[in-house]
């Protein structure tokens, strides 16, 4: 997050069917769902959401792009002052440059960077400091496919190679704690904050207004927020405040 200095408490608006569904340890079918994707964005945004982490569920899992329509319709109704990013079934440099080129801020690879690392320093020559890595972790090692395959990949071994790529930022995801409300695991994020200079967004697990400070504590810099939030565990106000106060 180069362009926002402040820790930022980021909302998931993540997209399954053409719906907002937040899942549970990364497993398909387990999610709850929370209706129309442009009318969470547009809450967001209300309750003060500088930037929105959008979510192609199904293209993570079918390795394409499956809910373009719903996404491409918050992207329209979202003002150009809040940043947007979005992961989920990108796969080539072409696919990330045509979403940067019709309004998305960055793009986040997963699957992508991990089969084939140099489509990060591809799409940095065209669109600088646009890819965010995405680097999914269950039981302490890089999960791909929709969290479906191990790799063998130490998540800050790799965050560090991302960076010497190009990314702009990483996104360490631990699946082991995605959608359960139980908590943080705060070393895992401080491993891969300390293997590089790049900004890290810390997703999953968070439960508590404590669980965001402590992220903002261990270097992050911001946090993704899904089922807290729309679960109504606390408010964005709330999270973005008591990390402000650290």
């Amino acid at each position: 997050m180069s362009d926002v200095p402040e820790f930022e408490v980021i909302p998931a608006v993540d997209v399954q069917d053409g719906e907002v569904v937040q899942l549970v340890g990364g497993e398909r079918g387990t999610g709850k769902r929370y209706g129309d994707p442009v009318a969470a964005a547009e809450r967001w945004i209300e309750a003060g959401a500088r930037t929105l982490h959008l979510v192609d569920l199904d293209g993570a899992f079918e390795g394409e792009r499956v809910n373009a329509a719903a996404i491409e319709a918050v992207v329209e109704s979202v003002p150009d002052t809040v940043g947007l990013q979005l992961g989920g079934g990108i796969r080539t440099a072409e696919g990330a440059r045509d979403l940067l080129d019709i309004g998305l801020d960055r793009v986040i690879l997963g699957t992508a960077a991990v089969e084939t690392p140099e489509i990060v320093a591809e799409i940095d020559e065209t669109h600088p400091g646009s890819v965010v890595v995405s680097l999914d972790a269950k039981d302490g090692e890089v999960v791909v496919s929709g969290w479906t395959e191990g790799t063998g990949l130490d998540p800050a071994e790799a965050a560090a190679r991302y960076e010497e790529l190009g990314a702009g930022a990483i996104l360490f995801t631990n699946v082991d704690v995605e959608g359960q409300l139980a908590g943080i695991d705060r070393e895992a994020v401080e491993s891969v904050v300390d293997a590089v200079g790049i900004p890290v967004i810390a997703s999953g697990g968070v439960a508590t207004v404590e669980d965001v400070v402590a992220l903002k504590e261990a270097g992050a810099a911001a946090a993704v927020v899904g089922t807290a939030l729309y679960e109504g565990e606390f408010t964005l106000r709330e999270a973005q405040d008591a990390a402000d106060g650290v």
